[in-house]
């Protein structure tokens, strides 16, 4: 029951007069828009609760996929539409752009970043001439918050020099692909860049098939001198330099010696050697050392070192980014991040690590040297602080980064060498030793072997003892397919291309099956000859590496604002306009003529064929249409199989293309291994062994790391 009081509070209550609050509107907020989340959520945290930073998820126009796309009889003209699945992303950027009091366009420093930034403003209908266009080269607080008390606007020619990049690309690949689809078959394209660098490798494949070998040989001789032996290599004979073409030549030289005689040292020269540290990293020379040292292909490193410039958080909810930007082609180093460095080297290695004079890297021939080198943003954010925080793809390649710049601004390495030489009736052997005497750089960043190699102290008219002789038959080598590193460094060493396009390069030519990667080497296929052929005769400009380097600089002289876009345009498209219209009259069609695979198909006993698709060959039913059966291709090693012991173990792809081995009885026997099993069990534990690629050759291993055997070369 309610009491009389309870009543009355309750009466009071309801009879009170309702007060309202008035509705507060929060106040507007700065809009920045960047590319990626990350870099927003990074940004976001150090401009605070008055700018709202969102991402554009990369471009939001471009040229539609269905069509050309460029109105060649009307200067050229782009026809841009917004990108497909990016209509949800275009609408919260227009809500939020009405909403804000500013808007602040804050991609990447470069052409590219140039071009999403007047997208954006195209979509969003911003005035050209505000200036909201905001750059840094490092996302850290300070380079954030001075970037955005100098905002600018766009920089129309950098955005006319990716344009003009975009439509050439365009009119080459819409003009030559179709040609191809009806020429050889449908689903192949060509493209500027691309074709240049599939034409260098299918060059390099001619050259050592055409390659004859040369024989020649060595003669090392081991001398004693007390109880020291060292090691001497032919040199020549009366002090001039001879080669040994064979080995009548090896015979004739070690009948002159006399065994029984000592040698007499007849030359030693003293010298100290200095090797200078290399400068910080450019985008390619990044990418080449990431794929030598830490075997990480081109598109690995890119997306490794992105993530690292876009900001890593590092504790107590603090992202920063490690590094500068990763695209570049200086090798330029801030004043401050030099001093750091100096201050840093002192402080860990001593004053006289510090250079006082850091080495000068030598530009590329027509480099824009518009950023930094990359480096860290901070040498006080050591690889070990940074570990417990990165992931082991972002750690390597971050060691890789910080030592190469903190390298860079130290002193050389001091070697002392001595070269003796050991001579006996007219005939000189050669002697070469070294000893660091100070590491300089290499305490930091080694380069190849550091290792010392000591002779006896020798003297002028000392007499040693010839001991042993070991002469070697050699032939000359053919010159190496292209590795990742070793494509990108012709590329860049010729002018073609730039550090933004390196990696989609290399990565188009693999997802087309123009080329494979094998043992890390790039091979061209039967498919990507075929086009390089048709390319070649057909386009002999666009595969010609000076004239795709002259196109190159056009641009870079769009981006100076020294040429205009549209005429660079058309001096390249008039001539090719005519090309194609060769073309398509003159290629015939090539016939990919089905193979017999010598297996009948499983289904309805017809024979089975080998067939080619842009994913590399694959057995079909030669009843196709009536018969759809598709298998793929396996190599059998004929080794049985050490898990089960009834199949054999067969060479198969993974997802991401690369070769691994498993059972042929898959998947009743799940066996699987990235190295070829050799066929024998390890003498110590059982395992069975493998076959590991190793620097100069092969060896076989346990994998259980208790036994190894001698390396085959």
């Amino acid at each position: 029951m309610i009491g009389a009081d309870d009543l009355a509070t309750k009466t009071t209550t309801t009879t009170k007069k309702k007060t309202t609050r008035k509705k507060t509107t929060s106040p507007q907020k700065k809009l920045v828009i960047v590319e990626s989340p990350s870099k927003a959520k990074t940004i976001g945290k150090y401009l605070g609760r008055s700018y709202k930073v969102v991402a554009s998820l990369g471009h939001v126009r471009d040229l539609p996929k269905s069509r050309m796309g460029v109105d060649v009889e009307n200067d050229y003209q782009p026809d841009y539409i917004s990108i497909r699945g990016k209509g949800d992303v275009i609408k919260e950027l227009r809500k939020d752009a009405k909403k804000a009091k500013a808007v602040y366009l804050a991609s990447d420093p470069d052409r590219e970043g140039e071009a999403i930034a007047w997208h954006v403003a195209n979509l969003l209908k911003m005035d050209p001439n505000e200036k909201n266009r905001v750059t840094f080269h490092e996302i850290t607080k300070d380079a954030v918050k001075d970037a955005f008390k100098e905002p600018r606007t766009i920089n129309m020619d950098l955005v006319d020099a990716q344009q003009a990049r975009r439509v050439l690309d365009r009119l080459v690949g819409y003009s030559i692909s179709p040609i191809l689809w009806k020429k050889v078959k449908k689903g192949l394209s060509a493209g500027r860049v691309q074709s240049v660098a599939l034409n260098l490798i299918i060059k390099r494949e001619e050259e050592i098939k055409n390659f004859k070998p040369e024989e020649y040989w060595t003669l090392d001789g081991t001398f004693k001198k007390g109880s020291e032996e060292f090691t001497a290599a032919f040199y020549g004979q009366n002090g001039k330099k001879e080669k040994l073409p064979n080995q009548a030549a090896v015979q004739a030289i070690l009948q002159k010696l006399n065994r029984q005689q000592p040698f007499e040292i007849t030359d030693v020269t003293k010298k100290e050697r200095k090797r200078q540290p290399q400068p910080p990293f450019t985008t390619s020379t990044m990418q080449q050392d990431a794929n030598r040292r830490l075997n990480f292909r081109t598109r690995k490193t890119m997306m490794a070192a992105q993530q690292l410039y876009e900001g890593i958080n590092i504790g107590q909810g603090a992202a920063v980014g490690l590094i500068t930007y990763m695209r570049t082609d200086s090798t330029r180093i801030a004043g401050i991040a030099k001093h750091e460095a100096a201050q840093f080297i002192h402080d860990e290695y001593g004053a006289e690590y510090a250079a006082t004079k850091p080495v000068k890297g030598k530009l590329p021939e027509g480099a824009q040297d518009a950023h930094e080198a990359i480096r860290p943003t901070s040498v006080l954010r050591t690889p070990a602080k940074m570990k417990p925080y990165l992931t082991s793809d972002q750690y390597k390649l971050y060691n890789l980064i910080w030592s190469r710049f903190v390298a860079s601004q130290m002193t050389p390495e001091v070697t002392d060498t001595v070269s003796a030489t050991v001579s006996q009736n007219g005939v000189d052997f050669r002697a070469n030793g070294s000893k660091v005497k100070f590491p300089g750089f290499t305490k930091v960043y080694k380069r190849g072997q550091e290792k010392d190699n000591l002779l006896p102290e020798l003297a002028v008219h000392d007499a040693v003892k010839l001991v042993g002789d070991n002469p070697a038959q050699h032939f000359t080598q053919p010159p190496a397919r292209y590795t990742e590193a070793a494509l990108v460094k012709t590329l860049e060493e010729n002018g073609v291309g730039r550090p933004s396009t390196y990696a989609p390069t290399l990565d188009t030519i693999q997802r087309r099956y123009y080329v494979r990667l094998e043992a890390r080497h790039f091979e061209p296929t039967e498919l990507g000859e075929i086009v390089n052929q048709i390319i070649v005769k057909q386009f002999p400009e666009i595969v010609n590496v000076k004239f795709t380097a002259e196109v190159e600089g056009d641009l870079d002289q769009i981006e100076e604002g020294k040429k205009q876009w549209v005429k660079v345009v058309d001096e390249f498209y008039q001539p090719f306009e005519k090309e194609v219209k060769t073309a398509e009259e003159q290629v015939a069609k090539i016939e990919m003529k089905d193979q017999l695979a010598g297996i009948d198909c499983e289904i309805c006993g017809a024979p089975m064929v080998i067939k080619m698709s842009r994913y590399g060959k694959f057995y079909a039913c030669s009843r196709f249409p009536d018969c759809r059966n598709t298998q793929t291709i396996v190599k059998d090693t004929g080794i049985t199989c050490p898990t089960c012991h009834q199949g054999t173990v067969v060479e198969r792809k993974s997802k991401k293309n690369r070769l691994f081995y498993g059972c042929s009885r898959y998947p009743d026997c799940e066996f699987v291994s990235w190295d070829r099993p050799v066929g024998r069990d390890c003498p110590k534990d059982g395992h069975f062994l493998v076959e590991k690629k190793v620097k100069g050759g092969k060896q076989v291993v346990c994998p259980n790391g208790d036994y190894e055997e001698p390396m085959q070369k």
